[in-house]
């Protein structure tokens, strides 16, 4: 039973692998098609460049359907293309807007300039022991 078990260990790796890669290239596709459609970033990025990246997506959410069964390869190769066309745009898109800022799409939350205000910004922790 062990050797069974270590025959079929890099079969199972693969399997592993490749649904790592499907589940990141559909993630990926989904959360660029979410970042364009968000309505904070309407009049920051141009309908040209929004309409190419939902273009790709759908075409890329499509051929996921449809290849179920693809090898890890054709999945990263996808996702590589994918990022061919989202990259440049949604780089232009942060440069334009001054950096990331807080609650932009794929930004950092909270991570835009501290709050002016001094120490009544918010509630106070006390620490307990």
């Amino acid at each position: 039973m062990v050797q069974e078990a270590e025959k079929y260990k890099a079969e199972d790796e693969k399997q592993r692998d490749k649904v790592s890669s499907k589940n990141s290239l559909e993630s990926y596709a989904f959360n660029m098609k979410a970042t364009v459609e968000d309505e904070k970033l309407q009049g920051k990025i141009n309908d040209e460049d929004k309409q190419k990246i939902l273009d790709k997506c759908n075409e890329i959410i499509s051929w996921l359907d449809k290849n179920q069964t693809a090898e890890k390869e054709e999945f990263e190769h996808q996702q590589k293309e994918l990022e061919k066309v989202c990259n440049p745009i949604i780089t232009k898109l942060y440069q334009s807007a001054g950096g990331m800022p807080g609650g932009m799409p794929g930004g950092f939350p909270g991570g835009g300039a501290p709050p002016s205000g001094g120490a009544s910004s918010g509630p106070t922790i006390e620490e307990v022991d």
